[in-house]
């Protein structure tokens, strides 16, 4: 009895001893309320959109008779799989979501690596104006070229009034060109296109040249070496590009809404739009889980296939030399290529808006019909029912809204973001710091839409001490930092590994506690990297359109969700009008970020 005694006070004394080292740990601890924080915000909403597609909603009662609200069905798999509405349900919408999907992935990166081919390999003029000029699409929201695409493109029998193509020659565009798959593909590729650049350029900028003059001095062509030689290098480039490309696509909503809905052209997220707006959320559940087991398949798909070649090594402990590849007389026909490129992608786009707003009769592009009433104009002038920009509240609110959700998300996700760079860096090599990791890029991988439908899902109703959350102000910026998380979290991981951890330790031998250290050392010395991260959670939230649409109300609406319904109430001077004061405001954040934080010596484009 007294050696149980003994060997139990031991065993007591051990697990105090270790609780007293853990609570000591301050990483420990950080990593301990991360898990609950994700596990609430990324794990838990995903079983729950889970569990909705399994059980009884109230749309189901006039098609469930007698059956009670949350008891387990599988009637919306049937409905969705393999009923007599499933063509229009599901197949049609996965079979355009999968032809808008790769047709845009395999043009943006096309285009990505040509592009990226000539800033890193050849020596085409003023390459720095170049290099940033390609990413400008990028600063827009996806959805202006869409925006812009209708007002030159549409038609008559669609459309409403002509617009700027048929008031120039006088022809009627046909429906699938104004409308449709073919547009939406243009439009996507030219905004996302930008990832294959940004990953391709810096993965061809690590291959050393000597390896093709190796394969030249063997007696293979340009185009042999390219392919023998250094296609296969940055292969794991090409593969993150087409990811991180392809969950882009499939998951947009406000293009294909644009392009698509006006002709009933649906993909998966218009259609879950569609079902949840209807009151439907069991099959619009249904179809979101659809988009996330995609991405997940995707992203396996090609881990599977870059997994197959084990070395993809470009640097090594031998010389490197990069060359250049003279492009002689050409080099300024190619300039000229990428500048017609940022006018047909940047220029245009906001010129034609420009236009639209304005005009005071749609369709009519005469001088005589110009008008600043859509920008400055009182309710009941040219227009008795809308009021211009900087006249109407609508629209005002909405921008405020845009800023004060941008803002709080940027905190929020930088905050988040230093925390688990700092535990995941602390603890690196330890189960809990990849498992932290990983969750903390979760969000990427869920389409806009999916996440939209799993936090209606999760917070429709009170969730513990947690009250419903569904169209207040508070769940926008929730859902806007958990999906901008993957940003500032790798933002913050990547400024934590450039942090000796001897700076820290001499500052706690010197009785320096974790707040101090953190305050005067680690939070300074990380800042250009948490910046960059907010800078890029700020831009992407201020023209989210998918990820909010199925969120706001007419109290939490932002400027992206007004300019949407603008577009379906066919005001097109007022989306031109308020689409340009998104974008001034995206660009003039963008600036004004730079010049408060210049001294951070910030790492981003």
């Amino acid at each position: 009895m007294a050696v149980i005694t003994e060997t139990g006070s031991g065993g007591s004394a051990r697990f105090a001893r270790r609780l007293v080292h853990f609570i000591s740990a301050p990483e420990r601890l950080i990593a301990l309320g991360m898990a609950i924080i994700l596990g609430l915000l990324v794990i838990v909403p995903l079983f729950q959109l889970v569990r909705e597609t399994i059980t009884v909603q109230p749309y189901d009662s006039a098609y469930l008779p007698g059956r009670q609200q949350g008891e387990f069905t599988l009637f919306h798999y049937e409905r969705v799989f393999g009923s007599r509405m499933s063509w229009a349900l599901f197949y049609k919408p996965f079979i355009n979501s999968l032809i808008t999907a790769f047709g845009a992935t395999a043009i943006c990166l096309t285009l990505g690596a040509l592009l990226a081919w000539v800033v890193v390999r050849t020596n085409v003029p003023f390459r720095e104006f170049v290099n940033t000029a390609v990413i400008l699409p990028y600063m827009l929201p996806s959805w202006v070229m869409a925006l812009a695409w209708v007002t030159f493109f549409k038609n008559d029998r669609v459309g409403g009034a002509s617009g700027v193509f048929a008031y120039l020659f006088g022809v009627q565009p046909p429906d699938w060109i104004a409308f449709g798959g073919v547009p939406i593909i243009i439009c996507l590729s030219l905004h996302y296109y930008v990832y294959g650049f940004l990953i391709i350029s810096g993965s061809l900028a690590t291959v050393d040249s000597q390896l093709e003059e190796a394969g030249a001095i063997a007696g293979m062509s340009r185009f042999r070496q390219f392919v023998s030689i250094t296609a296969p290098l940055v292969l794991p480039a090409v593969g993150s590009a087409v990811v991180m490309t392809f969950i882009r696509v499939i998951g947009s909503f406000g293009t294909p809404a644009v392009l698509g809905m006006p002709i009933r052209y649906f993909v998966l997220p218009t259609q879950i739009y569609a079902a949840i707006g209807s009151r439907n959320v069991g099959d619009g559940y249904l179809l979101a889980l659809v988009l996330v087991v995609m991405a997940i398949l995707f992203i396996w798909i090609n881990q599977r296939m870059i997994g197959a070649r084990k070395s993809f090594v470009t640097m090594s402990g031998k010389g490197f030399r990069r060359r250049e590849i003279d492009l002689g007389r050409a080099r300024w026909l190619v300039f000229a290529l990428v500048v017609a490129l940022m006018c047909l992608t940047v220029v245009l786009p906001l010129g034609l808006l420009i236009l639209q707003s304005l005009s005071r009769t749609a369709g009519n592009y005469d001088l005589s019909n110009l008008t600043l009433h859509y920008w400055i104009g009182a309710r009941g002038g040219v227009n008795a029912l809308y009021a211009g920009v900087f006249q109407n509240p609508q629209i005002l609110h909405a921008a405020w809204n845009s800023l004060r959700l941008a803002f709080f998300t940027a905190i929020a996700t930088g905050i988040l973001g230093f925390l688990i760079g700092y535990v995941v860096v602390r603890t690196r090599g330890s189960l809990s710091s990849r498992a932290l990791e990983l969750a903390a890029f979760l969000p990427y991988i869920f389409p806009a839409v999916a996440f939209g439908a799993i936090y209606i899902g999760m917070f429709s109703q009170p969730v513990g001490p947690i009250p419903a959350l569904y169209g207040t102000f508070a769940l926008l910026v929730l859902i806007a930092a958990v999906k901008n998380l993957p940003y500032t979290s790798r933002t913050g991981i990547a400024a934590m590994l450039q942090i000796d951890k001897s700076l820290e330790e001499s500052a706690r031998v010197q009785g320096i506690g974790w707040f101090g250290r953190v305050r005067r050392i680690v939070a300074p010395l990380a800042a250009s990297g948490l910046v960059s991260g907010m800078l890029l959670s700020f831009i992407g939230t201020m023209r989210e359109l998918s990820l909010i649409i199925l969120l706001v109300t007419p109290s939490t609406a932002v400027l992206a969700s007004v300019i949407y319904t603008y577009q379906t109430d066919d005001v097109p001077q007022l989306i031109g009008a308020a689409t340009l004061l998104l974008v001034t405001l995206v660009v003039g954040c963008n600036i004004l970020f730079r010049l408060v934080f210049r001294n951070t010596k910030m790492g981003f484009a």
